[in-house]
C-alpha cells in the first residue's frame, strides 16, 4: 500500500512560497538627526551672502535606513500611514566662471507613505518655494502662492491633495511687489467647525475660505478680489 505522507511536504513548500510572495513588504521609514547646513535666503544681497553664515536645520528621510532625501521643517500626518514633509535640496550657488558653491534651500512638499515606502513630490497649485509658507489641516494645504498668467500674482490658495486644481484662489495682488515683502504672508490660521482658513498677507487684508467639500467659497467682507 502507498503513503501519500512524503508527496505533503513539498506541496506544504509551494503553498508556504505562494503565502510569502504574495505578502506585501513593510518598510521602516524614519526621520534622522537634525543638522546644520548654509543656507541663502532667497533675498540676500551681496553683503549679506559675504557676512555672517545663515544655517538650516535639516534632516535626513531614511527608508530601510538609507538616506532617500533631505528634508526641512516638522511632518504632518496626512493619515495613519501618510505624511507630508517639505524636502530639502543643495544647490550650486556660484556664478558662471566661479567655483562651485553649495548651499541649501527649502524646495517642494512631499508625500511618504509608510508601509510602502513611497516618496512621491507633491506638485501644489501656485507653490513658490521662495514664498510660499504651507498651513496643513487634514488633506488639505493654505499657502501664498504665485500665478504667471496675465491677470496673476500673489495668490491666497486651499489645495487639496490629489486634486489638479487648487480648491479655492484668490489674488492679493501683482507680484513682484517693490521692496518685496519677507514673508509674503503670515502663517495661514486653521478652524475645524465650520472648516475655513484665514490667510493674510503682510500689510494686507485677510482672506478667509471656507471649505466645504471638495469646493470652497471666499466669506464675504474679507477681500476686496
Amino acid at each position: 500500500m502507498q503513503t501519500l505522507r512524503p508527496a505533503l511536504v513539498p506541496l506544504l513548500l509551494f503553498c508556504c512560497a505562494l503565502t510569502a510572495a504574495a505578502a506585501p513588504k513593510v518598510h521602516t521609514v524614519t526621520l534622522g538627526v537634525t543638522r546644520k547646513v548654509p543656507y541663502t535666503p532667497p533675498e540676500a544681497t551681496a553683503e549679506t551672502r559675504a557676512g555672517d553664515a545663515i544655517t538650516l536645520k535639516v534632516r535626513p528621510l531614511l527608508v530601510d535606513g538609507l538616506r532617500r532625501e533631505w528634508t526641512v521643517g516638522d511632518l504632518h500626518d496626512v493619515t495613519d500611514r501618510s505624511f507630508t514633509i517639505r524636502r530639502a535640496m543643495r544647490l550650486n550657488d556660484a556664478l558662471p566662471g566661479e567655483q562651485p558653491k553649495w548651499t541649501w534651500q527649502p524646495g517642494p512638499w512631499l508625500l511618504v507613505d509608510r508601509v510602502s515606502g513611497h516618496i512621491a513630490a507633491l506638485h501644489l497649485p501656485a507653490f513658490d518655494a521662495a514664498v510660499s509658507e504651507v498651513a496643513w489641516f487634514r488633506d488639505y494645504a493654505a499657502y501664498c502662492g504665485i500665478t504667471t498668467t496675465a491677470r496673476g500674482g500673489l495668490v491666497a490658495v486651499v489645495a487639496q491633495l490629489g486634486a489638479r486644481k487648487a480648491v479655492a484662489e484668490s489674488l492679493i495682488s501683482k507680484w513682484p511687489l517693490v521692496p518685496a515683502p519677507r514673508p509674503a504672508c503670515g502663517p495661514a490660521r486653521w478652524e475645524r467647525t465650520p472648516m475655513r482658513a484665514t490667510l493674510t498677507p503682510t500689510g494686507g487684508a485677510a482672506v478667509t475660505f471656507a471649505v466645504v467639500g471638495t469646493s470652497s467659497l471666499i466669506e464675504e467682507g474679507d477681500s476686496d478680489e
